[in-house]
């Protein structure tokens, strides 16, 4: 399939090298593609032709972010051939900070992180459209699904009255937030390196549009448990080497605890033989926080 596809796309037809990416959880193939004259790679992805719609809004919002210079991916192409449609990006050299960090020095992490961080405020300089609703409605209105489905799924997280509470709690504070541009899964996984600098972003196809802080839970699931320094890194990056205030810790633990609740769902529907470790990255945030009767991470307090 890959062979009829390169003959078929001009800008790519006469390619050195193609190799299959196989990581993540996206149905997109991905290839890298080698170019002849050797010093440019850019980056193939396909997909099914009825996704064609949405990922031409992928493409526009990765051409959006090159206006604030985002260090992302560049779009080039965008096309059909035969039954699947097909993105050509440019490729940021490098790993990925989740296999390659912990290899470097904790300042070396924490300045990725810092880097990471100063990325993310650029994102969020990208306000949402005009038709888009509300982030408290389209919030609030998810998490009520999601604690339904929670409460007849069968599975029980310990003391989740205590994480309810606390949500119902503290719902409110999303009420008149900005509504920008989220990537919706930032963290050390989606974060490029290379020689021990922070390269890139990549991975725009799980955008949303809502609250910037809502971006920082995924540091809470999976980057904390990676590196601290670039957890910590990340934070005072975006508020350039400033500390966040309450009201930022407060939402921060909002959504996290929301967050409770639709990592169980999302679990069983999309991989349920992942269930145990998803439980168990939701249990170390769950101590992180005391159960939310502490709204700064102790990752964050023991290391300040």
């Amino acid at each position: 399939m890959i062979e009829t596809l390169l003959k078929q796309i001009p800008l790519i037809n006469n390619c050195k090298d193609v190799i299959q990416i196989k990581k993540g959880f996206s149905s997109d193939e991905k290839f890298i593609i080698h170019m002849n004259d050797g010093s440019k790679k850019l980056l193939l992805r396909t997909f099914k032709l009825e996704e064609f719609e949405s990922k031409k809004k992928e493409y526009s919002i990765l051409e959006k972010l090159q206006e604030y210079n985002v260090a992302c991916l560049q779009p080039i192409s965008m096309g059909q051939v035969g039954s699947r449609g097909y993105i050509i990006t440019s490729y940021i050299e490098g790993k990925d900070a989740e296999e390659e960090i912990q290899k470097y020095s904790e300042q070396e992490q924490f300045n990725i992180g810092f880097e990471a961080g100063k990325e993310l405020r650029k994102i969020h300089q990208f306000v949402a459209p005009i038709h888009v609703t509300s982030w408290h409605s389209r919030k609030e209105e998810k998490h009520k699904k999601y604690i339904d489905a929670y409460l007849s799924c069968g599975i029980r997280v310990e003391s989740d009255h205590k994480i309810m509470n606390f949500i119902e709690e503290n719902i409110h504070l999303m009420k008149e937030r900005p509504n920008v541009f989220q990537h919706d899964d930032f963290h050390v996984g989606n974060i490029i390196v290379n020689n021990k600098t922070f390269a890139g972003v990549i991975d725009f196809n799980r955008y949303d549009w809502g609250d910037p802080i809502h971006e920082f839970l995924k540091i809470g699931i999976f980057s904390r448990e990676v590196s601290i320094p670039f957890s910590i890194g990340q934070i005072k990056g975006y508020f350039n080497n400033t500390e966040p205030d309450e009201y930022f810790w407060r939402l921060y633990s909002l959504y996290l605890a929301m967050c409770v609740f639709s990592t169980v769902i999302w679990t069983l529907k999309t991989v349920p033989d992942n269930l145990t470790d998803m439980l168990d990255k939701v249990y170390t945030f769950l101590e992180d926080h005391d159960y939310f009767s502490e709204i700064k991470p102790k990752w964050y307090t023991e290391e300040i």
